[in-house]
């Protein structure tokens, strides 16, 4: 049965996205090489999320931009009060909606990303 191995991301520094999705995110590294790196669990079944020099003109052409990952996130208020601490971008501040808390943050290259925490109004 088919399952997704990975989701991908360019960027156009890999040391500098290394810094953002490890050091400022949080997400643990499992792989780095010539490719990029892998971030997240690497068992099957569970998805990575790779990221990689955009070495190509169609990878160039796709950075910058929302790439359409959520990461779920526990007390997502005091993960993005850490995340302004360390000068990460913010897109959107965390917002209370419908469907809980989420923010959207950009790494260094401008692929955004949305954080969420499935905290409900009360």
């Amino acid at each position: 049965m088919p399952h997704i191995h990975s989701i991908d991301i360019f960027v156009t520094d890999i040391d500098r996205a290394l810094l953002f999705y490890r050091d400022h995110l949080g997400l643990p590294l499992l792989h780095q090489g010539s490719f990029g790196a892998e971030f997240m669990e690497g068992e099957k079944g569970k998805t990575r999320l790779g990221v990689h020099p955009a070495a190509h003109p169609n990878a160039l052409a796709m950075v910058g931009r929302e790439t359409g990952v959520t990461l779920h996130v526990e007390n997502l208020l005091e993960f993005c009060e850490r995340l302004h601490q360390r000068g990460v971008k913010f897109v959107t501040e965390p917002t209370q909606q419908g469907f809980g808390i989420m923010a959207m943050v950009a790494d260094p290259d401008g692929n955004v990303l949305a954080l969420w925490e499935d905290k409900l109004p009360e």
